[in-house]
């Protein structure tokens, strides 16, 4: 094997573990934000889990976040609106993805 080879696997390598780890973190964030806004619609213990869960599976309805967005945008009208959506959103991308890193290590 030549060293092109060795270091064009290691390129697929580490470009397969970054993509595991923003599939984790966005589904972690995407927990966070469930359980956020199952806080703000009044729901506790299992119902804000099963809430939260919902917001995760939301994710898989089509590529990017928008699915997200909409939904919370959706269960959280007239208690958040989509900016503030937006924000807490990102705030809680760093979270979950300073989390997932401290895991991996």
């Amino acid at each position: 094997m030549t060293t092109f080879d060795d270091r064009e696997r290691g390129y697929e390598s580490k470009f397969a573990h970054d993509a595991n780890l923003r599939f984790k973190a966005d589904a972690r964030r995407n927990r966070l934000l469930g359980e956020w806004a199952a806080g703000l619609l009044g729901k506790t213990g299992d119902d804000a889990r099963a809430y939260a869960l919902t917001v995760v599976t939301s994710d898989f309805e089509e590529p990017g976040y928008e699915d997200v967005v909409r939904k919370l945008a959706a269960d959280l009208q007239g208690k958040a609106d989509e900016s503030e959506i937006r924000a807490k959103m990102a705030e809680l991308t760093l979270v979950a993805r300073r989390q997932i890193i401290d895991e991996a290590e």
